[in-house]
């Protein structure tokens, strides 16, 4: 059973190294804002209307909660098993569908449809997704959602696990690599120089993979391995405007779930505990320093002494 802690500094919020103690708020604590969630993912934050919005993927619909009222209702159903969504540089939802379908939310309400092929195969189900500042959209596509008719439409895989690019010009589609088992979350870093990538079904453990980019930073260049997650399950992440990311983390063991923090240096500096599993995070409210995470069942909330990456 939940239950709100009722003691300053939250105890659930941990330093693991003496560099995350900036980042933690003596008086803010663990908030459940959302609950009745079949498996809860993809948040994402509308300022200008101050909710949040996220996918409750098998349950094929997008969530919606409101600042102001507290009171949740659901924005999109069906949502064609909605997971990853963000924003466009012009405010716009871009969504990932796991029916095979990158799509874009137009200002009017309508859905266009971004993406659903590559070079005449059907996209896997696509997952996560970042617009970098120049207006291209960035996506991962692994058969999650094509694996099983629970949080999709089971259907046989045409194409690898790949990264996608969709050109802000020509709307023309890049596979920039097909070389992640599992590419889930990504983000850039703050100035844009990295693009972090989880691989989610890496042997023996799961990774974090930095791509330094080329050709105008329109493409994938020299590979580090950022953190390798051991016997955690990563899944989602965020930048925050120091190049810290905040994960999504779980499995294994419940003393696992929540979130974790990793310095732009690939050190674990912080904990967040969660009693669920959490999928991913993303950074709002009126000055981007809440954090709202999307852990399995429910959706949870944090003040963090410091601000979401621009685009995340």
């Amino acid at each position: 059973m939940w239950e709100e802690s009722q003691r300053y500094p939250d105890p659930r919020v941990i330093s693991i190294d003496k560099a995350f103690d900036q980042y933690r708020l003596a008086l803010a604590s663990v908030e459940r804002i959302a609950s009745g969630c079949r498996w809860a993912e993809g948040p994402v934050w509308f300022g200008d209307g101050r909710y949040l919005l996220w996918s409750d993927i098998p349950n094929n619909r997008i969530m919606k909660w409101e600042e102001q009222t507290g009171n949740v209702s659901v924005f999109r159903q069906p949502s064609n098993y909605a997971n990853g969504n963000t924003r466009d540089r012009q405010g716009r939802l871009i969504t990932c569908e796991h029916i095979g379908r990158l799509t874009r939310t137009e200002y009017d309400g309508t859905i266009t449809v971004l993406m659903d092929s590559f070079q005449g195969k059907r996209l896997n189900s696509p997952n996560d997704v970042v617009v970098k500042s120049d207006g291209s959209i960035w996506f991962t596509d692994p058969p999650f959602g094509a694996n099983s008719d629970y949080e999709g439409n089971k259907h046989p895989e045409e194409l690898p696990h790949a990264i996608y690019r969709l050109d802000p010009d020509t709307g023309k589609a890049a596979m920039l690599t097909d070389q992640i088992k599992g590419p889930n979350g990504l983000c850039f870093s703050p100035d844009e120089s990295l693009l972090y990538v989880i691989e989610s079904r890496g042997t023996p453990n799961r990774l974090i993979h930095a791509y330094s980019l080329k050709d105008g930073s329109k493409r994938l260049g020299k590979s580090t391995v950022f953190l390798d997650a051991g016997a955690g399950t990563i899944d989602g992440m965020r930048a925050d405007i120091d190049g810290n990311l905040w994960c999504g983390w779980g499995m294994g063991s419940a003393e696992m779930d929540g979130v974790r923090i990793i310095s732009s240096k690939g050190e674990m500096i912080g904990r967040i505990d969660l009693p669920e599993r959490c999928a991913n995070v993303c950074f709002g409210g009126a000055k981007r320093n809440r954090l709202f995470m999307a852990s399995s069942h429910s959706v949870y909330a944090l003040y963090v002494n410091t601000q979401g990456a621009v685009g995340g």
